[in-house]
């Protein structure tokens, strides 16, 4: 009988799994090809976008004080017309309004997808006007019908199918924001997870609709059958989530959620379909930083080397800077995974990200990476597969041997990455973020086959899902996700391959300008509202990545943790006017000539100071950036 039932399963999963598989080590080719989609008539540009943190606040007040009591809403103030940035005010209408038609005239025809992660909703930063549940949920349906408005089919009035109301893909996520008290999510099911899956209808496919309302988690074929977005709720790995208490407990949703992950894993594994991680808070893990329970953390990065074959990187929001964050596998406990025994006790505090706490964070981050490989020797040339040996210590391990050990291997697998974009509520200036990818054979594989068993094989992963992940109070034996085939070729995060991430660009919009043209009688008649470049990784001679793979990310973060870097990383600034320093002697010889003076330079890293500076997306005066980071920064 059990043979017989999982019948759907295994046709479905034979009929992807007979399908050609595309090159797997294709060198990335230029995006800007346009393919044809088989299932569905849109077309491939090799570009997606990654938009975070709106915070729209329908009792902003333009000329409002930007004081934290004040919050924008009262007072008299500099609360510009398109926000108040570099202050601690929310979005107003205006911002988001912008912010959606720019995407409208820039960037809509020219995406795949759309990853949307999360806070959706006002602070609750004034005590005068409370949030309320329904001012969450209304807020959240504001921010679904702007999506509707950009990427919505207008042929589209007899469909009763709500997730083909768009013309792309659109995968939404929950902000810790998004929920009330903030940062307090229960146990599903629960009235979040019920209104959301009705708020979400558009965007969460039917069949994963009951899985939505048990934890808040599903996932997005956005290619089908070959690239998927899964929406993770990281609001059950939150540290101050005190609903919640990590994940190695069965009982936990945590430990669910993950034992979800897994289950959706090792289908995409089986089915050939690589995957994108996204979430709203981001592993964060440094000293004075644990945005995560340890055992979430302790599971992810085990879940992210076990995968690594599927998974094609991390993307989140939350914390407001722009910057990454590596995870290092000989960081794993396998005792903290499977409950074995306790992690040490972090804090659970629930204030704000401040500007303070943020340059502790980078701080921590760079001395972290301050401890990586050095990896300048073999920066202009990668190591290959190939085993060199010293040729003057025969038997003895090389220098490049050495190196591919302490990184995993040629390709990294040591190490993975996470990425986190800055925000559009205008802490810094309003940011968004567009992905390139690879789309070199992306659309090899026709999908019907896959499809003819898609419903009957979807409604057996729920089945076996519901049996397996129920009963959260029964003894369990720790499942053990299974790495790659040794055989596998390196996954889309480490070799350049289809769906590899090739590079991004950082949009901002400079509302210190923008504010100041509008408000202006002379320039408001030619005023515009714009987002502008602020760094693209591909012609950036800073960051200097190659593509957005695990060991480029892993050479950045070296040169950024180097607190004595070489020649081609240093940048050298002036400081103050000071005499030459001579001799009593020198000036008895020279009593007729004029002592110069001079600028002294202080040499630092740039890439470092770099890295700062778009962290706060270009809004920190450079003064500033030497006041608060300059004792790490010096030689």
């Amino acid at each position: 009988m059990i043979v017989r039932s999982l019948v759907p399963l295994l046709l479905w999963t034979a009929a992807c799994q007979s399908l050609p598989n595309s090159p797997q080590q294709k060198p990335i080719q230029s995006t800007s090809t346009v393919l044809s989609a088989t299932t569905e008539e849109r077309q491939l540009h090799g570009r997606f976008l990654h938009i975070t943190d709106f915070h729209p606040d329908p009792f902003y007040s333009q000329f409002s004080s930007t004081d934290s009591d004040d919050a924008c809403h009262w007072g008299a103030g500099d609360a510009g017309i398109f926000g108040a940035e570099k202050t601690d005010c929310d979005s107003p209408f205006t911002l988001v309004n912008a912010t959606f038609q720019w995407i409208n005239d820039n960037l809509k025809d020219t995406i795949d997808f759309v990853v949307w992660t999360g806070d959706s909703a006002r602070h609750d930063n004034d005590e005068l006007i409370p949030r309320s549940e329904a001012q969450v949920i209304r807020l959240n349906e504001m921010l679904v019908q702007k999506f509707v408005d950009v990427f919505g089919k207008d042929d589209n009035i007899n469909d009763t199918d709500p997730t083909n109301d768009f013309t792309i893909p659109i995968v939404p996520n929950f902000g810790n924001n998004d929920i009330l008290p903030h940062n307090i999510f229960t146990q599903g099911p629960n009235r979040w997870t019920k209104d959301y899956s009705h708020v979400w209808r558009k965007f969460i496919p039917e069949e994963q609709r009951h899985g939505f309302e048990r934890g808040g988690w599903f996932f997005v074929e956005v290619i089908p059958n070959k690239l998927a977005v899964i929406s993770l709720n990281t609001l059950y790995f939150f540290n101050s989530n005190n609903a919640v208490d990590g994940c190695a407990s069965k009982s936990e949703p945590g430990y669910e959620h993950f034992e979800w992950l897994r289950i959706q894993l090792q289908f995409f594994r089986q089915r050939g379909i690589k995957a994108i991680l996204m979430g709203h808070v981001p592993p964060a893990r440094t000293s004075s930083k644990h945005s995560w329970d340890e055992t979430c953390w302790q599971k992810y990065t085990f879940w992210l080397q076990q995968y690594r074959d599927v998974i094609v990187g991390g993307i989140y929001g939350h914390m407001n800077i722009d910057h990454f964050m590596m995870q290092d596998n000989d960081q794993i406990d396998m005792q903290l995974i499977t409950g074995g025994k306790e992690p040490a006790k972090t804090s659970r505090r629930q204030n704000d990200f401040s500007i303070q706490s943020s340059a502790e964070y980078l701080t921590e981050l760079r001395y972290g990476w301050s401890s990586l490989p050095d990896t300048f020797e073999f920066r202009k040339n990668w190591p290959s597969k190939e085993n060199k040996k010293d040729k003057k210590n025969k038997g003895r391990k090389s220098k490049h041997d050495k190196f591919l050990d302490q990184i995993g291997g040629p390709w990294a697998e040591k190490y993975s990455a996470t990425l986190v974009s800055a925000s559009v509520v205008p802490n810094y200036f309003p940011t968004m973020r567009v992905f390139e990818y690879n789309i070199t054979g992306a659309l090899h594989s026709p999908a019907n086959m896959c499809d003819r068993y898609k419903k009957e094989a979807m409604a057996q992963r729920n089945e076996l899902e519901r049996g397996g992940l129920s009963a959260r109070s029964k003894k369990h034996k720790f499942v053990k996700p299974h790495p790659p085939s040794k055989s596998q070729p390196p996954g889309p995060a480490y070799s350049p391959q289809t769906f590899s991430w090739a590079s991004y660009t950082q949009y901002f919009a400079n509302l210190t300008r923008i504010n100041a043209e509008f408000a202006s009688p002379r320039k408001s008649k030619h005023a515009k509202f714009t987002y502008e470049v602020e760094y693209d990784t591909k012609n950036d001679t800073i960051f200097e990545l190659e593509d957005l793979t695990v060991r480029s990310y892993l050479d950045l973060a070296a040169r950024i943790g180097d607190y004595k870097p070489r020649k081609d990383d240093l940048l050298s600034t002036v400081t103050d006017d000071i005499e030459d320093d001579m001799s009593a002697a020198k000036k008895k010889h020279k009593k007729n000539k004029k002592h110069k003076k001079h600028k002294k330079q202080k040499k630092i890293n740039k890439t470092w100071f770099a890295f700062v500076n778009r962290a706060y997306v270009g809004t920190k005066d450079q003064d500033d950036i030497h006041d608060r980071f300059g004792s790490s920064m010096e030689e």
